[in-house]
């Protein structure tokens, strides 16, 4: 919802523009500032501010992770005195209540702005309309939904999690152009090219956990990092196996470079169970191993997004679950032929295709030779 209209407004630089041009500048300003924190804020939203006083940018901040001051802190702090009288965009409604930081509406009318821009309202109960409420109550102007569905884009995840209290699926596979992850044999190194293979090592710096199965394990041995040096964070990785008859030698047991978690049920092969532990790597016993339950224990653990890259085995009834909401495949122009190679999602026990399960918001693009189409699952 927008409660602002087109005003004439001076840029500084001699050229006229619009207010609501202005207001969406700043909050794209907002969002870039927000990504900076992709992949370290769980269970917190993506979140940036930018103050603003006499059409210069003041002060500006984003929300580093779960713990630490909310974006519209740090710029506050940065624009000192200059807040007085000023306007502060924030991508997402300022809270109103104390949680580990006190409330950033607090914070905003000690400042003494006279107007806050909001993205998007907060879905979260405790937060939901009531920040923009304490802020119109203060005498604050307040306009709220400039630059809206790129604020939701953002926070799809955050918002996923608020309203069906699990994190947010995304089911990532690279096929061939006859719909193949592998040869007959097996074999999948590499179905797609370097510029497909980067992207998805950015993707998983992204989100809070890397979901595969057993099959994975015995037949990839993945790293499921991001492949970057630095401080750029990797998922947490995340190996479903109800027989636990693992490889003692994978690269998932280093945990140098991420932490993984091995998620089974029935307590089986305690012996290897034992072995893990030795190594670090952290083994849960669930009472049920579904991807449902899996999900549900991510979300007690404050994840908000998960990247399934599983083969179809385990990809199949992540859909049937309901806890894929995303797709990201990734075609190469290759054909490799074979009966008994493997598709990218197994069974769903779908005969018709009219029960064909359509994706919505799709669009495509392409990475070097390779094309992505990415879409999304209808929701009930």
């Amino acid at each position: 919802m927008t409660d602002f209209q087109p005003e004439a407004l001076e840029t500084g630089q001699g050229e006229p523009d619009t207010v609501i041009g202005q207001h969406q500048k700043m909050m794209r300003r907002c969002l870039t500032l927000a990504q900076k924190a992709a992949g370290r804020t769980s269970p917190n939203p993506l979140v940036g501010c930018v103050i603003v006083r006499d059409g210069a940018v003041v002060g500006e901040g984003f929300h580093p992770k779960a713990g630490e001051p909310h974006a519209e802190v740090f710029a506050l702090r940065a624009a000192g005195d200059r807040a007085v009288g000023a306007t502060a965009y924030v991508s997402l409604e300022p809270c109103n209540h104390y949680g580990r930081t006190p409330p950033c509406t607090e914070a905003l009318i000690n400042a003494q702005v006279a107007q806050v821009v909001v993205g998007m309202v907060d879905p979260d109960q405790r937060v939901s309309g009531r920040g923009i409420e304490r802020l119109r109550a203060a005498n604050i102007d307040v306009i709220v939904g400039v630059e809206e569905a790129a604020c939701q884009d953002i926070n799809e995840a955050f918002v996923h999690r608020v309203l069906h209290q699990r994190p947010f699926g995304t089911l990532k596979y690279a096929m061939t152009l006859d719909g193949k992850i592998a040869t007959s044999q097996g074999h999948s190194a590499w179905v797609t090219q370097e510029a497909a293979r980067t992207y998805v090592h950015g993707l998983r710096s992204t989100c809070d956990a890397v979901i595969v199965g057993g099959n994975t394990v015995r037949h990839d041995n993945p790293r499921l990092t991001s492949h970057v040096a630095g401080d750029t964070p990797n998922p947490l990785r995340v190996v479903m196996t109800r027989s636990l008859d693992l490889p003692s030698a994978a690269h998932l047991w280093d945990r140098e470079e991420a932490a993984t978690l091995v998620l089974t049920e029935g307590n089986p092969n305690p012996q290897f169970q034992n072995y893990l532990v030795e190594q670090g790597v952290e083994v849960v016993n669930l009472e049920s191993l579904t991807p449902l339950h899996a999900m549900e224990y991510l979300h007690q653990r404050d994840l908000l997004s998960v990247l399934w890259e599983c083969g179809g085995t385990l990809a199949a009834p992540a859909i049937a679950d309901g806890v894929v909401q995303k797709v990201l495949a990734f075609v190469a122009p290759k054909i490799v032929g074979g009966l008994a190679a493997p598709s990218p999602v197994g069974e769903l026990n779908l005969n018709q295709m009219t029960h064909a399960i359509a994706l919505q918001r799709v669009h495509w693009r392409t990475l070097g030779p390779d094309l992505l189409v990415e879409g999304y699952l209808p929701q009930e």
